[in-house]
């Protein structure tokens, strides 16, 4: 029996004009910077996917080669590769990258890489930073995967060991160019899967026994207090725990639900769904099935056992017939019941029947799978198991020690795992157990969570650990609202990432230097990182200043001009710069001419599908295109619609243009209401055209600029904003944004009238004076970041 609805699409052989081989090696030309390097003693190769490559087809690579005094040499525009046909050895071994330091860019077999590394399997107990394992990208210019030990995957879909002295190594010799590396891993190793649409939402997690009630009722005070969730994660206790005899051992692994806390599972969940909410479960599968369970009689009788024994049917990831059931017996039906997705949450180690074999890979590989057998978009929630791994979203990070320490290293964490490709980490925001209440902390945490790939709130089983915003002193229960809101907005924008990461390799989230590589300043901000094409995020990880009341983050701004995503204040780029922020924000910038499409939230509700109303935010530049993609948000069979939102100018005037949809429109709906945010515009005179007619529509001007709301516009037209005079950027009011600073600063009001007075009548001439005045660094330093802001 085999599992051949587990096997993954690829194309593992690769095109014959791009090998050269001998007796015992094999060097494929994947592309002019790509190399998979085998050798083997027994003259026998591996076409066949492994658990990291399932794509070898690429197209012919242009290379040349020579073979002199027994001595192979192969040269691309990119490598050249210096090999001596005998076993792998130093000596007998290189390649060298074209450009850079010679010295920098020579590999000779055997040396460790000295890359930038990529991610971890696991943050459990992790309190501050832990050790990363290898990526592909590097300030050398090369890096490699050796994939000698991974299983190789047969048609049946199983896996099995590789068999004898073989070598197989991937070497990445792509330079400084970042993107094209990840681009072509994506290839070789799968694409990025798209995650479904409601998985950008809020997620409630918590390790607490919940009742059915208890739940419902926390769900009802969200919905009353305006706190938009879309998953609801239930923790163990969903099933039998303590009321297992302890001759079955301990309850950590369960498939039954405690009908004591959930009486009918079914109605709840359903009760979940029409609150727009989905439902994944977490499931430790370790201890097998055991005769307590409710599906023990019919598990035991397919694996060909004898039910009135009472034997545990064991957990086996290796064994075909044990893992068909273990879906078709016990997830199926609950599935069927309601469960949209599963935690699969292991523990237990790396060992299984198989050496070599680790049974998180295997768990991550077959759930993922599996889950698409209703026609939903498959996902799973799960550790990392090595490369190959972001085939098998959504990455679950582990148990987090609630300290600042841990909160510092998760956005570089989170930024570099892209660097191995595996984009979509889930964090337990707020941290998961042990350290302190903080209540800055966590308000600082769910910043960053809003701001993460996935946003899942979570805390240890413990009643004073909980992440609920009311638990919290008011300010900081104010900031979680009001950036769970912001979260729920941003699913149109985070959504159209997803595309992106899907169809063109790009990761949401990803490290500075990808676009800067050159720019050595990049790579010294770690927690600093692009998220999507619009926005770039440079989270708070350390407490307030107590005098300014101000955190602050060491930010590179790239080249060009930004603007603050909250308040509009403009920067000039190419610069490091501190940027000082209160608990009620976090520096996030918007490249110029940046096109963000949020979720209009003034009227609250959970849902997540492809929204009535849209507010689009539109940032200063006389250029900046955003194409919107939507589609069903959860099929597997793709059917999508584009919407492109665009600044033009027509006839000499400025406009800014919303293009008729393209593709499948019976996804959206009928009408469309939109709110157009044009971010620090000065005040003009507009009109609004639908198809080519004016219509009405309501112009306020607000502080952070001017506002156009058009309601009810039927989805298939196009709607365009001309504006009668030249669009003019507001200049900043220097003094009001310092009297923003100073007044809630906690020093006396005599120094709060000087400084004022002074940034009032000498504007950017103050920062001399100001720096003669012997203030708190932290206060110089925010007062400083206003007048330097822009030229």
């Amino acid at each position: 029996m085999g599992l051949e609805k587990y096997v993954l699409n690829g194309n593992p052989m690769c095109c014959a004009a791009n090998v050269v081989s001998g007796e015992h090696y094999r060097i494929s030309m994947l592309t002019t910077a790509l190399v998979r390097l085998e050798y083997s003693e027994n003259g026998e190769f591996e076409d066949r996917p492994t658990q990291m490559v399932v794509n070898r087809d690429f197209a012919p690579t242009e290379f040349k080669v020579s073979d002199v005094n027994g001595e192979l040499h192969i040269y691309t525009k990119d490598l050249e590769i210096h090999y001596d046909k005998k076993e792998f050895t130093p000596g007998g071994l290189m390649i060298r990258v074209a450009g850079g330091k010679s010295n920098e860019r020579v590999w000779h077999y055997g040396e460790a890489p000295r890359d930038l590394l990529g991610t971890a399997r696991t943050l459990d107990e992790a309190d501050g930073a832990i050790p990363l394992e290898h990526g592909i990208l590097s300030k050398n210019g090369f890096s490699l995967i050796d994939d000698s030990k991974t299983m190789a995957l047969k048609s049946d879909g199983t896996v099995e060991p590789r068999v004898g002295n073989k070598k197989d190594i991937y070497f990445f010799g792509y330079g400084h160019r970042y993107l094209e590396c990840l681009k072509d891993f994506y290839y070789l190793c799968g694409e990025t899967p798209l995650l479904p649409r409601y998985t950008f939402g809020n997620w409630w997690s918590r390790y607490h026994r919940y009742t059915e009630t208890e739940y419902k009722e926390l769900i009802e005070r969200f919905e009353r207090e305006e706190i938009p969730f879309s998953v609801a994660v239930v923790d163990m206790d969903w099933h039998l725990v303590d009321d297992v005899d302890p001759i079955y051992g301990s309850g950590w692994t369960g498939y039954t639900w405690n009908k004591k806390f959930f009486p009918n599972p079914k109605e709840f969940m359903g009760w979940l769904h029409e609150h727009h909410m989905k439902i994944t479960l977490n499931v430790h599968p370790a201890d097998g099935i055991r005769a307590y369970e409710d599906a023990y009689e019919r598990v035991a009788t397919k694996m060909g056992m004898d039910p009135e024994k009472k034997e545990p049917v064991l957990f086996d990831v290796t064994d075909p017939k044990f893992m068909e059931v273990y879906f078709e017996e016990l997830h199926h039906p609950m599935e069927e019941e309601g469960v949209d997705f599963w935690w699969v949450d292991w523990q237990q180690g790396t060992v299984t029947k198989v050496p070599g074999l680790d049974p998180l890979w295997m768990l991550n590989h077959y759930h993922y799978l599996d889950n698409k057998w209703k026609g939903t978009r498959p996902l799973t929630f799960s550790r990392y198991a090595g490369p190959g791994s972001h085939r098998y979203p959504i990455g679950f990070s582990g148990d987090t020690v609630i300290t600042w320490e841990s909160l510092q290293f998760q956005p570089y964490f989170t930024a570099n795992a892209s660097n191995i490709g595996y984009g979509w980490w889930s964090h337990d925001i707020g941290g998961h157990m042990m350290g302190y209440r903080d209540d800055e902390l966590t308000a600082r945490w769910v910043q960053l969570g809003v701001f993460s790939p996935i946003n899942r709130l979570h805390s240890t089983d413990n009643p004073f650990n909980g992440k609920e915003p009311w638990k919290y002193n008011k300010i900081v229960e104010s900031v979680m609202k009001e950036f769970l809101k912001l979260r729920h907005a941003l699913v149109p924008y985070l959504y159209t990432m997803n595309y992106c990461a899907n169809k063109e390799g790009k990761p949401l989230v990803m490290p500075m230097y990808y676009l800067e590589p050159e720019r050595e300043e990049a790579y010294q901000v770690p927690n600093n990182y692009y998220f999507g094409s619009e926005l770039m995020v440079s989270p708070i990880t350390e407490k307030i200043d107590t005098k300014t009341q101000l955190g602050k983050a060491k930010t590179w701004l790239p080249s060009g001009v930004w603007y603050d995503f909250f308040n509009g204040r403009k920067y000039e780029g190419g610069r490091m710069v501190q940027l000082f922020r209160g608990i009620e924000e976090i520096p996030v910038l918007a490249r110029e001419g940046a096109i963000v499409p949020l979720k209009n939230m003034e009227v609250f509700d959970n849902d997540t599908d492809n929204p009535k109303s849209l507010e689009i935010k539109i940032f200063p530049g006389k250029t900046g295109s955003f194409t919107l993609w939507e589609d069903e948000g959860d099929s597997v069979e793709e059917s999508w619609v584009e919407t492109k939102l665009e600044k033009a100018q027509e006839e000499g005037k400025d406009c800014f243009i919303i293009h008729t949809p393209q593709g499948n429109t019976e996804v959206l709906p009928e009408k469309r209401c939109w709110k157009l945010d044009f971010v620090k515009m000065k005040k003009n005179t507009v009109s609004v055209l639908v198809d080519g007619k004016e219509t009405a529509y309501k112009a306020t001007v607000e502080k952070n600029g001017m506002c156009i709301e058009i309601t009810e516009v039927p989805v298939n037209a196009e709607i365009k904003v001309v504006f009668e005079n030249p669009v003019e950027e507001s200049l900043a009011d220097l003094a009001q944004e310092a009297y923003e600073i100073l007044e809630k600063a906690q020093i006396s009001y005599n120094l709060k009238s000087d400084l004022y007075n002074l940034i009032k009548e000498q504007q950017k001439g103050a920062i001399a004076t100001l720096a003669s005045m012997e203030l708190e660094p932290a206060m110089f330093g925010a007062l400083c970041e206003i007048l330097t802001a822009e030229k």
